[in-house]
């Protein structure tokens, strides 16, 4: 099984930016696909991004889209979550989640996670 690792959450004031990064190690990362997700206080976790192993397509959330972007690193076996713009309303655990299926990611079912990273924005 893949063993996912975020990095790259912290504190930043509404309006700011934050990059968050995913690594992966284990078993072979080839065909994973991965997302983004995220989890407030007193609320389920929720889909933020997807993107297949192709890389040909990228699924988001209504709710951020324009402001953030997910890219994976075709050198290394990370994946990449750029969040720009960022409200309040972005405060939440963010996870990265990978399968071999893209479904399972964008139904957020996937069968490796991390163990999430803390995005806090301050108004």
């Amino acid at each position: 099984q893949v063993r996912l690792s975020e990095s790259g959450g912290g504190l930043v004031q509404a309006g700011g930016s934050l990059r968050l990064s995913c690594a992966a190690s284990g078993r072979t990362f080839s065909g994973y696909s991965m997302g983004w997700f995220r989890q407030a206080p007193g609320k389920e976790r929720e889909f933020v991004a997807a993107i297949p192993w192709s890389g040909n397509f990228i699924d988001y959330a209504d709710s951020i889209k324009g402001r953030f972007a997910i890219s994976r690193d075709g050198a290394k076996p990370t994946v990449y979550l750029q969040m720009n713009s960022l409200k309040p309303e972005d405060t939440a655990v963010y996870y990265c989640g990978g399968d071999l299926l893209y479904r399972r990611v964008r139904n957020i079912e996937c069968t490796s996670w991390g163990q999430g990273t803390q995005v806090t924005v301050s108004s």
